[in-house]
């Protein structure tokens, strides 16, 4: 058996070890492993009749070649926000450009399933979140065997309760906020942290929560810039230290306004977040004359090498996705759901979004995290 793996979308710590284990459980059953390179990319821009362009964008991975690549964070095979079934003109490989016309966007899933034939990959285990793993559904769909691994730092992709990536996110976050401490109270500043997250609040509702914040805006709560300065205010003058914590989602917004976006949509119409947190205390230092320390440490969450969860996670995934692969149980995604490792079917990826419970798990008029109870609930609240 040959058995295709790829990253996609934004890299977190845990994806290295993840292939590693992947292909130390295959390789122990006598089949082998073909790492793509750039996620989808990697299958769009490989020419079939073009030996250099197979061996530039896939890797025979061995137990040799990938023996010290748990030791760094990231991903060893790289990635990319490539979706082959909406490509614009522009990214359409030099060697494909008579097939298509126009600015697109145009769909290349014919070409992707051909170089998977061409190559023989018998099953392919996409590593990613919510974007990548849609074309990993309409993989199975089109007839390829799909084991679908979630990663992301948000903690958002649907079925399962834990993504890799999300418990080292939430560590460097605490980390970060409390080291900060000491620059906003020797100023007796507010401090305004932006953290990750686009649609779903939770990496940053669970950071505020375990870091003690004053104050979390969320993606999804839109907030009273008004409301937000006379609470932070207050917050800062009842520390004796004379300072404040308020953190921010990257996709938060002001009541009334949109997420602050820059830049092109990518193949999945997203455009680049970031700048929320700039934003909300320039407007809390015009409107109240407080001094501002203002951090953005989005892709300090995501660097670096993962904690003990993530690393046991992330290899407990690979075990099971090479083992639904060597049994040929395709069409699957793995998971955690109810504290237990399991798998349900890939389908459910798009079958709904996954948010912050506001109800359960935030003070809305107050802007702070307020976990109501925890009887009951999955180990990371959501």
């Amino acid at each position: 058996m040959r058995i295709g793996i790829l990253t996609g979308g934004g890299d977190v710590p845990g994806l290295n070890p993840c292939i590693k284990a992947v292909v130390n459980r295959v390789h122990d059953e006598g089949h082998e492993v073909v790492g793509i390179r750039r996620g989808w990319a990697g299958l769009v821009t490989t020419d079939p009749a073009d030996p250099d362009s197979v061996a530039a964008n896939l890797i025979t991975l061995d137990p040799g070649r990938v023996r010290t690549v748990d030791r760094t964070g990231g991903t060893f095979l790289h990635s990319s926000r490539t979706n082959p079934s909406r490509m614009r003109q522009s990214e359409v490989p030099s060697f494909l450009a008579d097939r298509v016309t126009g600015e697109g966007p145009h769909d290349l899933t014919d070409h992707v399933l051909a170089v998977l034939q061409h190559v023989g990959i018998d099953v392919l285990i996409p590593i990613g979140g919510d974007d990548t793993l849609s074309y990993g559904l309409r993989m199975h769909q089109e007839g390829v065997p799909t084991i679908a691994i979630p990663k992301t730092m948000d903690n958002d992709v649907h079925g399962t309760d834990y993504c890799i990536g999300f418990s080292t996110a939430v560590t460097r976050g605490v980390q970060f906020i409390h080291n900060l401490r000491t620059s906003a109270g020797s100023h007796e500043r507010i401090a305004v942290v932006e953290l990750f997250g686009r649609y779903s609040g939770e990496t940053s509702l669970i950071t505020a929560y375990l870091a003690g914040v004053d104050r979390a805006l969320i993606s999804e709560v839109p907030f009273d810039i008004d409301r937000v300065c006379e609470l932070i205010v207050a917050d800062k003058k009842r520390n004796p230290s004379g300072y404040a914590m308020l953190t921010v989602s990257e996709g938060a917004s002001i009541r009334g306004g949109d997420m602050v976006l820059s830049g092109e949509e990518d193949a999945y119409g997203h455009r680049k977040l970031g700048g929320i947190g700039q934003l909300t205390g320039e407007l809390i230092k015009e409107r109240t004359g407080e001094g501002i320390v203002h951090q953005q440490v989005g892709y300090l969450m995501r660097s670096g090498s993962p904690d003990s969860l993530d690393l046991m996670v992330a290899t407990n995934y690979a075990v099971m996705a090479a083992d639904l692969a060597l049994d040929g149980s395709t069409g699957r995604m793995v998971a955690l759901r109810n504290g237990t490792y399991t798998s349900v079917p890939i389908a459910v990826t798009g079958e709904g979004v996954k948010r912050v419970d506001v109800g359960e798990l935030y003070d809305e008029p107050n802007y702070r995290p307020r976990v109501r109870h925890v009887r009951g609930k999955p180990m990371f609240l959501y």
